[in-house]
């Protein structure tokens, strides 16, 4: 008898310890869909939405536990964010620019596509500004978020073809500041000039509050290294559809 309470006991707290969400789902449409250069077949993805879908339905019904590791919470919101960045596209499909989705939206007050609340975490209702601005830059102090969030733009950082996993978020987000700082279509930077990504001056802030400055990030990732007479301006930004050709 007492052999069987702790059996059940045993089963019963298994059961109910939380667990990182497994992104093999997600991984599996970013490897058949996106290309070397984070470029989306969204016309095949289109026709075939079941995975991500499916994947979609698995992080609607596993919000992140307060016992997940800080890195596994972190993971799943970057792949949150990217996933639904997707399906929005995807519900709007054909679409030039992911700006073009806010007329479309009809909505009363909601009148660009980050405002529209269509992701479902748990029992909240959540905008894709929600994610970014209400969770992962409120909650986590990383500024190389920045280098992984990608909102389906050509000058975006590149959309990685793998899903981010927490045991190896560090390596994944410092690859993606080495990419993306050494794209020359999204950071020019010789060693007089920098033609800088508008990224980083719309959350040069996040880059400073870990006690760096906005150039010892860039000098950490970059191949030619920022000096104090380097002029910095910043490149326009494209928000084409990441779309392959």
């Amino acid at each position: 008898m007492v052999a069987a309470c702790c059996l059940f006991f045993a089963v019963a707290v298994g059961a109910s310890a939380p667990q990182s969400v497994d992104h093999s789902l997600f991984d599996r449409v970013l490897k058949k869909y996106v290309d070397e250069k984070g470029m989306v077949n969204y016309k095949g993805l289109k026709k075939d939405p079941k995975d991500l879908n499916a994947y979609l339905d698995l992080l609607s019904k596993n919000p992140p536990a307060a016992n997940w590791s800080k890195n596994d919470q972190l993971a799943y919101w970057i792949n949150a964010y990217n996933a639904y960045t997707l399906r929005l596209i995807l519900d709007y499909y054909p679409v030039k620019s992911i700006k073009d989705i806010g007329s479309k939206i009809q909505i009363p007050f909601v009148n660009t596509p980050w405002a529209k609340s269509f992701i479902k975490i748990g029992k909240e209702t959540m905008s894709l500004d929600n994610i970014e601005h209400g969770t992962i830059r409120k909650q986590f102090n990383d500024p190389r978020i920045h280098f992984a969030l990608v909102c389906a733009a050509v000058s975006c950082p590149k959309l990685r073809n793998e899903a981010y996993v927490g045991s190896r978020l560090d390596a994944q987000l410092n690859e993606q500041g080495v990419d993306f700082l050494n794209d020359p279509a999204k950071n020019a930077i010789s060693g007089s000039r920098a033609s800088l990504s508008k990224i980083l001056d719309w959350y040069g802030d996040d880059f400073e509050k870990s006690g760096k400055t906005l150039e010892s990030w860039i000098n950490r990732y970059s191949k030619t290294k920022l000096t104090t007479d380097t002029k910095i301006s910043y490149l326009d930004y494209n928000w084409n559809l990441n779309e392959q050709k």
